[in-house]
């Protein structure tokens, strides 16, 4: 069976590049759908991977595991740019700390999403996990809907031995980090640091967004920022549009 599912671009227009797209916990490739339909419509060829599954008492072996899989899914057009959420963002940072650039899976960025702070789960019903996740009800319904869906997934913590990567980590290659500022999992001041730390990286925080930021209510400004920061980093990371001024 696939590990993957694709989501080409347009007939007739150059690739730009490639963006693999890593699930979090208790999600699904189907849950991807719309943000990788959009992204695609922009003639990025975009592939979405089955989450990382992640065993706390072996994490080198799943982090292993991980990248044997990311190795299988990127014989694409480059540039290649790894979108993570959640685990999924966790675990692309863990395999940037180990450093190996000549690995097949070694991406030219990264966007890190919904990233969970240290010791960071919530706890309660279903109905109360979907408000963490998101307050979009087409969003709601995709989870609800979907039977492959693990519920409960976001009451444990993921492993300090996994986050620490992503907020300790001095890989020097672009990253947007996104998150929303209703999102009760986020560590927000210590990502903060974490950019300021960095060479090549940048904060974005959604207004009202909440952990799976990249599917909430503001998804579409959300993939916005996710194509701009595919063509800034297509012009050397010199933002294509300033704002000369403004009243608003």
């Amino acid at each position: 069976m696939s590990r993957h599912t694709d989501f080409p671009e347009p007939e007739g227009l150059r690739t730009r590049g490639t963006v693999l797209v890593v699930p979090g916990r208790g999600e699904t490739r189907a849950t991807y759908t719309r943000f990788g339909t959009r992204l695609a419509a922009e003639a990025y060829r975009v592939r979405v991977v089955d989450p990382p599954r992640i065993d706390p008492a072996d994490i080198p072996g799943s982090l292993a595991w991980f990248a044997a899989g990311l190795a299988e899914s990127v014989a694409l057009p480059r540039p290649l740019v790894l979108v993570g959420a959640d685990s999924g963002a966790a675990a692309i940072a863990a395999l940037l700390d180990q450093q190996d650039p000549t690995a097949g899976w070694w991406p030219d960025a990264v966007v890190l999403a919904g990233l969970p702070g240290y010791a960071a789960g919530v706890t309660g019903t279903w109905d109360e996990e979907l408000d963490v996740r998101t307050s979009c009800p087409v969003h709601r319904g995709v989870l609800a809907g979907d039977a492959d869906v693990e519920r409960g997934t976001l009451r444990d913590a993921l492993p300090d031995e996994l986050v620490a990567p992503a907020y300790e980590g001095s890989t020097d290659l672009p990253r947007l980090f996104l998150i929303g500022d209703a999102d009760p999992l986020a560590d927000r001041a210590a990502l903060a640091r974490t950019v300021k730390a960095l060479p090549r990286a940048r904060l974005s925080v959604v207004r009202g967004g909440h952990h799976d930021v990249l599917n909430d209510r503001q998804h579409r400004s959300v993939a916005a920022e996710v194509v701009t920061f595919l063509e800034t980093l297509g012009n050397g990371l010199v933002p294509v549009i300033s704002v000369e001024s403004s009243t608003w």
